[in-house]
């Protein structure tokens, strides 16, 4: 945990001191996500472990939309929402067929800004919903929802106008993942 709060510390720190040395127009610099545009990114990673029952290293899967609200500075605000998972089995006190997972639909904000690269986007945000987790082994069950907060950065490189890849890192659903985002419009 200690780990990510540093981690999402020194990124957001960094994405600040750039984006105030940059002395761009208040248009920004080049950039794929604008006001009006919308993506789909979806990927694969490591899970973040939700109640504190997960094992052998969970398993995350997200996919998210967001909408470009408006300008922000040399960069641009989008709300969207993101479903996702992060699933875990086995190792719990000698049970092999031990199973956790926790389902997350939430809403999501983050701030955008493209840098001098063309095709990139880099962004930072925090997202808010629901957990839906369960676990079991042998004649044991339990369900229960969660309050799950997020907060997350991330980076997208366009390949294409409407095709590229995607990172991001943090507490949300997935600790670290890698995917693929679709650039609507």
């Amino acid at each position: 945990m200690i780990f990510r709060i540093i981690f999402i510390t020194v990124a957001t720190g960094l994405t600040l001191s750039a984006s105030a040395q940059h002395g761009k127009t208040p248009n920004g610099p080049v950039t794929p996500f604008e006001v009006g545009t919308i993506t789909v990114n979806g990927g694969i990673g490591v899970g973040t472990e939700y109640n504190g029952d997960y094992y052998n290293s969970p398993f995350g899967l997200k996919a998210a939309v967001e909408y470009g609200v408006w300008q922000a500075g040399p960069g641009v605000v989008s709300l969207g929402a993101e479903i996702g998972g992060s699933f875990s089995n086995g190792g719990y006190q000698n049970y092999s067929n031990y199973k956790s997972s926790t389902v997350v639909v939430a809403a999501r904000a983050a701030w955008h800004y493209g840098w001098e690269v063309p095709g990139l986007d880099t962004y930072g945000g925090v997202s808010a919903g629901l957990g839906f987790h369960h676990d079991a082994y042998t004649d044991y069950s339990h369900s229960s929802v969660l309050a799950v907060p997020g907060i997350f950065v991330g980076a997208s490189y366009f390949v294409t106008p409407t095709f590229g890849f995607n990172a991001e890192a943090g507490a949300d659903i997935t600790d670290i993942q890698v995917g693929v985002i679709l650039k609507l419009q």
